[in-house]
């Protein structure tokens, strides 16, 4: 396989080879993505080895799953996003809740609940820490003398 770093661009495939990515992509199975891609079953391991060995395939390859990748990690954007609704109350959370059912007995059922004060609390300082406001000035004061030594660098 070729590195992320030898990703350009997307390479243009035939339908069946774009069917052959998307199949190995799922199975990692050469034969069996070379037969679910329309190919001779007589000949699919042959094929799958072959496209395999195909640079274009490998780019189309390492290309959809960079992007899979890419889709599966939260960019700053929608993290900012998430941690601001759990700051307002927005967002609920499945909490097990006793629930009276009469005489003195109660069974647990999963509830959604809003979120409380203190993830509430939590997602405020998260937020003002991104923003910088719990950076701490200091001021120094110094009343002595500081020695300067300069080296000859010969």
């Amino acid at each position: 396989m070729m590195s992320k770093n030898n990703i350009r661009k997307k390479p243009e495939l035939n339908e069946r080879q774009n069917r052959f990515v998307d199949y190995y992509i799922q199975t990692t199975n050469a034969t069996a993505s070379a037969k679910n891609a329309g190919y001779s079953p007589k000949n699919a391991m042959q094929i799958g080895c072959e496209l395999l060995r195909n640079p274009k395939i490998q780019i189309a390859i390492a290309t959809r799953l960079a992007e899979l990748e890419s889709e599966r990690i939260a960019k700053d954007k929608e993290v900012l996003e998430y941690i601001t609704a759990v700051m307002r109350g927005e967002t609920t959370e499945e909490v097990v809740m006793n629930i009276g059912t009469g005489k003195g007995l109660t069974r647990a059922e999963k509830v959604n609940a809003k979120v409380g004060a203190k993830e509430r609390l939590k997602a405020a300082e998260m937020l003002a820490k991104v923003h910088g406001m719990f950076i701490s000035k200091q001021e120094v004061e110094f009343n002595g003398s500081l020695p300067v030594v300069i080296r000859d660098d010969l």
